[in-house]
């Protein structure tokens, strides 16, 4: 790639990387930890979003603008290899633009921490960090994958990946106020909302919510067979 298609992506890693390098130079003055691994992901998903907007469309729209996919399966390489070659490249991206700096953060926490115990409850919650980051990740990444490859213009693509996830936050709202209730209807309307989606099944993961927000695993699980297996389809046409 050109250097003008680094700028945006290495920019919104050096971002994400600032906020974690304030979170931790917070927690070697203080000794407090300000901003937990898991709400680490939150509080800076919308740059993973722009991240993702800029990345999905850089690794598939310029193959389809230029017409170049029958080239590719002349050969022996099958639409579905590289439909989840592309998926695997993108999502492995956006793990590891979480993951560094919630590295960063565990090695300044457990520097300061002054008992052995200490470091293994800070692994622990590095774990479900790491693991929440590549949640999403595979949410994201599939979603902007998606979006990215009915689109052969990538700015276009771009723009369209981010209106995904800025769209549908209002509808969630939107049913939470018509429920009224604050019972089941409301609970569950975050499966509406990629970024919801993603909050419901921290709820359920890793704070231990009742069985009701399970259905959150169920919506992203049918999520990700949905795009993925349309994504594969999609290639599969164009090979032809």
């Amino acid at each position: 790639r050109g250097f003008k298609a680094k700028i945006f992506p290495w920019l919104t890693g050096g971002l994400i990387l600032a906020v974690a390098v304030v979170v931790a130079a917070v927690r070697a003055w203080t000794g407090e930890a300000v901003v937990s691994y898991l709400d680490f992901t939150e509080s800076v998903f919308p740059f993973v979003v722009l991240f993702a907007a800029v990345a999905a469309p850089e690794l598939v729209s310029r193959d389809l603008r230029n017409r170049v996919l029958p080239l590719y399966f002349a050969r022996p390489l099958r639409p579905g290899d590289y439909a989840l070659a592309k998926l695997a490249a993108l999502v492995s991206a956006l793990w590891l633009l979480l993951a560094v700096p919630l590295l960063l953060m565990y090695v300044v926490a457990a520097f300061n921490s002054d008992k052995l115990s200490g470091v293994w409850d800070e692994t622990g919650d590095l774990l479900a960090g790491l693991a929440y980051a590549g949640i999403a990740a595979a949410v994201l990444g599939v979603l902007a994958l998606l979006v990215s490859s009915l689109v052969s213009r990538r700015a276009v693509a771009a723009g369209v990946v981010v209106a995904v996830f800025l769209v549908t936050l209002p509808v969630v709202e939107l049913i939470r106020v018509l429920a009224e209730d604050g019972g089941t209807v409301s609970v569950l309307a975050g499966i509406a909302a990629p970024s919801t989606l993603i909050g419901g099944l921290r709820q359920w993961l890793f704070e231990g919510a009742d069985l009701i927000w399970a259905w959150y695993a169920v919506a992203a699980v049918a999520l990700l067979a949905a795009g993925i297996s349309l994504l594969i389809a999609r290639y599969r046409r164009l090979s032809r």
